[in-house]
Formats: C-alpha cells, sequence, structure tokens
C-alpha cells in the first residue's frame, strides 16, 4: 500500500431503537481487517447522511426517497402507546387508536409515523423529540404512540406499554446509494441477509480444466483411428462390431 492509499473501513449509520449489535459482531468476525464505524443519526438526516457519503450504509426507517436509495425492507415493528402506569390503558392487553380519542397524545417533530388523522387530543405545542415526549409522558401531560423499540430505549420504572390495534407501524429498512453500491456494502447486505461465509453469491465461477470437457447427453466417444472398438463377444477376435466372419471350412 502507497502512502496516498486509504486503508479500508466501513460506515454504517443507525436511527434510534435500531440494534445493529449482531450484524456488527459478524462483520468483525468475517472482515477483522476493514474496522466498521457505527453513525447515530436521526430518522430525518439518515437519507442526507447516505447521500451525502457520511455512511456507507445505514439502517432506516421507510418511507425514504428512494430515488437515488436502493433499500432492503428487513422487518415492521409493533405499534405501541407509552403511558404511566396508573393509567387506565396499563390494566388492558391492547387498545385501538379510537380508545384513546379523549386523552392528549404528543406528537414529536421526529415521529417516525404516518397518520392519516392523528389519534387523541392534540397538545399545545409538539415536542421536539421523541425523548422530550416521553419525559412529558412522565409528568402525566399525554400519552405517545411509538414504535416498541423507541418505547423500549427510552424505558423508565414509571411508565409502561401497550399494543395499538389500528395504528400506521414503522418499517426498517437496510439503505445505501445506488450507484455506490461496493464489494464491502455487498458484504453487509449478505451478512444481514443470512448469507453464510462460504456462500457464492458474487463469486466468479471458477473455469473448467482444459481438455477435459464433460460429454453432453452422455454420448459415447468413438475410439481413436486404428484402434479396435472392444472384441467380439463370440470370437474373442478384436475388430470392428459387424464385421462379416468367413464360413468354417468342411473337412475332407
Amino acid at each position: 500500500m502507497t502512502g496516498s492509499e486509504t486503508p479500508p473501513s466501513f460506515r454504517l449509520a443507525y436511527v434510534p431503537g435500531v440494534t445493529p449489535t449482531k450484524w456488527v459482531r459478524i462483520w468483525n468476525e468475517r472482515l477483522p481487517g476493514v474496522p466498521l464505524t457505527l453513525i447515530a443519526v436521526s430518522p430525518g438526516d439518515a437519507a442526507d447522511a447516505l447521500r451525502d457519503g457520511d455512511a456507507d450504509a445505514g439502517f432506516v426507517r421507510l418511507p425514504i426517497d428512494r430515488s437515488d436509495l436502493s433499500a432492503i425492507p428487513l422487518y415492521t415493528e409493533t405499534t405501541v402507546v407509552v403511558v404511566p402506569k396508573d393509567h387506565l390503558v396499563a390494566a388492558v392487553d391492547e387498545v385501538s387508536a379510537e380508545d384513546l380519542a379523549d386523552d392528549i397524545v404528543l406528537h414529536p417533530l421526529d415521529d417516525t409515523l404516518t397518520w392519516e388523522q392523528l389519534p387523541g387530543q392534540p397538545a399545545k405545542e409538539r415536542p421536539e423529540t421523541t425523548a422530550d415526549a416521553v419525559e412529558l409522558v412522565a409528568a402525566g401531560v399525554g400519552l405517545l404512540i411509538v414504535p416498541q423499540s423507541l418505547a423500549r430505549l427510552h424505558h423508565r420504572k414509571d411508565l409502561t406499554y401497550r399494543p395499538v390495534s389500528n395504528a400506521p407501524e414503522s418499517r426498517v429498512a437496510l439503505s445505501w446509494p445506488e450507484e455506490k453500491t461496493t464489494e464491502l456494502v455487498e458484504q453487509f447486505i449478505g451478512i444481514v441477509r443470512g448469507r453464510t461465509v462460504n456462500s457464492s453469491r458474487g463469486r466468479p465461477t471458477p473455469p473448467e480444466p482444459k481438455g477435459k470437457r464433460p460429454d453432453k447427453g452422455g454420448a459415447a466417444r468413438k475410439p481413436p483411428a486404428g484402434k479396435s472398438a472392444g472384441k467380439n463377444p463370440r470370437t474373442g477376435a478384436g475388430g470392428p462390431k459387424g464385421a462379416k466372419r468367413g464360413k468354417p471350412r468342411r473337412r475332407p
């Protein structure tokens, strides 16, 4: 390597709620010579981080503008409502958006859910972040509907959460710039998709040894010129199959 060359590395962005630990561990096992750097980004900044070259690939929440980004949807999260432990919702296993019609439901600016109509009663102001909204729930200001991973991320002992049956869901995807599908990006895609280390995907097929081409359709090869095709089954003499035999001489 010359002094002007940069050693290979891989930068992976991820949004709150996504835990890339398992994939990073597999990467370090398979490519120990290529360090992987994790970059935490907000849901709203994830796509720009990929376009601007701040990361080679990233875990994002859909939808995103895919005009110049490739994306592989990975999984869909359950949507839950975060409530104080003494709230009525805490006494049931599941609620609907209509069950929250009389409650104040907070709608942070970094909300990742796409609502046709926001549930519940609106708050006077929108919290800046989901973390701020969780603090307001703990203070008794209102409730918060989020993907389950975010409820776990911001867990507090005085709060709990329950699934919301008819709320929009959040999908997590692996994304990268379409024009920068590098070999390292392909390697990470393979890890996320569960390909084994011996997977042949992307590997060139080795050429066949010269002079050892297989016969097509099992056709028999013709014997070389001047060589017998085998012994005659009756006489044991060599000679081409189907050759005429002379008549035996009569004894005098």
